[in-house]
């Protein structure tokens, strides 16, 4: 008895000096209001918005948890309360420590590591991760960590590659990662990797920000970057910015596909899914439906016999209708779609909305709290 006791307490200060080595910081950049993702930020905060049937903030904390991140601090400036009353729960769920920053005026990209000083500088000795709330991607946090720590210089950013680098400011480094310079929007091929919005910084970057709206991406990096003092890790696997509703639709595909070679058990089996397919449990899908491929189906949803969707998510407690077809669209939250709809054109439905039987709606954007009773034929936003 006295050896297994002896076992135990040595076994328990190994997850105890474990737990506090690898405690870390995070800063999550919330921000703005959320204006290219409405009508659904009309009713949630971005972050909130369930992305895959989780709230992509959630995504985040969850994978920065497993990477030994103790503490979240949100940088928030809008509907700071609903933040703090949701991530509450997941706050004990997961034991860690989520708190709000809160911004009187918005502090562009770097003035909200600035507002945190205080809370970040308490691990002074331990490097903090930053990220932008829009990104979703398979958030290689323990890589990093062992890229920063090779490295041993002030910061490391994630990088992607993109098809069109002429659309973007790219980032230029050595074989080694160490970047050189970023050249906004090149006209001639200098790289094809962007700023994936994902940094791992020591607390020493704080001395280079003061309290005032800043870029972080012109304004600090730039000089990081002359000092010698930044590294650039090309992302493995799928990025993407799911701050608007088309880039929602392209990012809840790849997260699917990332599901179907990594964890297929989130996939559905029913006999009506095809291709890579998320259903709650609670949800309920009629006969001789077509669901798939790349659809989110949420908690409580019902689908009436003969409906097809593919490329689209249905939110919690939306219901839609015998024989309606949805492509390349997003049901909000407790949506009505009736009988023989059809819905394409990366239509997004807010709250709340119905639409009656045998309607076409083409890329309409309908606020929260409306009932369409004549087709939308061309793009539009129905207030």
């Amino acid at each position: 008895q006295w050896y297994q006791r002896r076992v135990l307490d040595f076994q328990t200060f190994q997850h105890y000096f474990k737990q506090i080595n690898l405690r870390m910081k995070a800063l999550i950049l919330v921000g703005g209001f959320g204006t290219r993702l409405r009508p659904l930020t009309l009713s949630l905060p971005k972050p909130l918005v369930e992305f895959c049937n989780k709230p992509t903030v959630v995504h985040q904390i969850e994978a920065l948890v497993e990477a030994g991140v103790t503490h979240v601090i949100l940088g928030v400036g809008y509907r700071a309360d609903v933040m703090e009353t949701e991530l509450k729960k997941h706050e004990e769920r997961l034991g860690i420590r989520i708190t709000l920053s809160y911004e009187d005026e918005p502090l562009g990209t770097a003035g909200p590591l600035a507002l945190a000083r205080k809370e970040l500088l308490e691990y002074k000795d331990r490097p903090f991760f930053v990220l932008n709330a829009d990104v979703v991607c398979s958030y290689p946090f323990k890589t990093m960590l062992d890229f920063h720590q090779k490295h041993g210089c002030e910061g490391t950013i994630c990088v992607t590659k993109v098809e069109e680098p002429s659309r973007y400011g790219v980032v230029v480094y050595s074989e080694d990662g160490k970047i050189d310079r970023f050249v906004e929007k090149p006209t001639t091929f200098v790289s094809n990797r962007i700023n994936a919005g994902l940094y791992l910084f020591n607390t020493t970057i704080l001395e280079k920000i003061e309290l005032k709206p800043t870029s972080i991406e012109k304004k600090i990096f730039p000089q990081m970057s002359k000092e010698g003092e930044l590294f650039a890790m090309e992302l493995p696997g799928f990025w993407m910015d799911v701050g608007q509703p088309k880039d929602f639709i392209i990012g809840a595909s790849l997260y699917l596909n990332h599901c179907a070679k990594n964890k297929p058990e989130l996939l559905s089996s029913h006999e009506s899914c095809h291709g890579n397919v998320l259903v709650d449990e609670t949800a309920v899908i009629g006969k001789d439906c077509q669901i798939g491929p790349d659809v989110v189906i949420g908690p409580g949803c019902v689908i009436e016999d003969g409906v097809c969707i593919q490329r689209s998510t249905i939110m919690k407690g939306s219901k839609v209708g015998s024989h309606s077809w949805i492509s390349n669209s997003i049901v909000g939250w407790r949506c009505r779609v009736g009988k023989w709809v059809r819905m394409e054109g990366v239509s997004v439905l807010g709250e709340d909305v119905a639409i009656k039987d045998e309607l076409y709606v083409n890329g309409g954007r309908i606020l929260p709290h409306k009932e369409i009773g004549a087709s939308v034929p061309n793009p539009a936003i129905i207030m």
